[in-house]
């Protein structure tokens, strides 16, 4: 029973660092992995160095950026912060 009760405290620290660290952790990494997956031609986005740009070609790792001025930048995937404004949802015509 003693051996127990010396381990509780411990126990317990790490339940609260799990909830407190851990897990919105891998919240936001969930969360910044499902949008850049869903990244697509046309959305408007934020970099994490602050430039941004519109998505004018896309591929599996890289992705090119049109700025205001028409200039094209590729940047890599993991280099999006945010999308700012989504493209359209373009309709099938049959």
């Amino acid at each position: 029973m003693g051996g127990l009760t010396q381990l509780l405290p411990l126990i317990l620290m790490f339940v609260l660092f799990y909830f407190l660290l851990i897990r919105p952790q891998q919240k936001r990494a969930k969360t910044t992995r499902n949008m850049q997956e869903s990244l697509k031609k046309g959305d408007k986005v934020a970099t994490i160095g602050g430039m941004h740009g519109t998505i004018d070609a896309i591929d599996e790792l890289k992705i090119v950026i049109k700025s205001a001025d028409g200039s094209k930048l590729t940047f890599d995937r993991a280099a999006i912060r945010e999308i700012t404004e989504s493209a359209p949802a373009r309709e099938v015509q049959l």
